[in-house]
């Protein structure tokens, strides 16, 4: 099944709004979509289930455990079309300092890989700081497809923020 873990850096990066916009451009292209939010939330759950048209099913490791979210997200998922996981807060950010339950443990429960939302508000060279911190943290996670950079900017701006991680990681902005 076609999955896909939308994280952040942290809470308010904008996961959100890019799940979002990734939902209604894979029904634009006729797919059929699915929409996952990690963890108890209603408020996000509520705007992907505007995206999808249909239920959104919460994937709560904590409440539920490993196998539970798994065997969930098995029976609801569409097969053959595009299934999109959003998770919570940092993309590390669990339980505990170990990160159980974190965003990271989802994505490597269902095996899914991550695109990392990054808000890159005022900030150019040090982006590349936050992206390659996620390399080195990465230990056995699923690998992060891309970046996306949240934020309203001019090209020349992206420009700046895609030449600082060139060359250091294999994503793009």
């Amino acid at each position: 099944m076609p999955r896909l873990v939308v994280a952040g850096l942290s809470g308010g990066s904008g996961k959100t709004i890019v799940s979002l916009g990734l939902l209604l451009a894979a029904q634009r292209r006729g797919l059929p979509v699915r929409a996952f939010k990690k963890g108890p939330d209603y408020i996000d759950a509520a705007w992907l289930g505007w995206a999808t048209g249909g239920p959104v099913h919460n994937l709560d490791t904590f409440l539920m455990g490993f196998e539970n979210v798994v065997a969930s997200f098995t029976s609801n998922a569409v097969r053959g079309g595009f299934n999109l996981i959003e998770g919570n807060r940092g993309l590390y950010d669990g339980f505990d300092a170990k990160g159980t339950h974190s965003t990271a443990e989802l994505a490597k429960a269902l095996r899914a890989p991550v695109v990392l939302v990054l808000d890159a508000t005022k900030v150019t060279r040090t982006s590349a700081a936050m992206v390659l911190g996620r390399q080195y943290r990465r230990s056995d996670s699923q690998p992060c497809e891309r970046a996306a950079a949240r934020a309203t900017v001019a090209r020349s701006y992206r420009s700046h923020l895609r030449n600082s991680c060139a060359g250091r990681h294999p994503w793009n902005f």
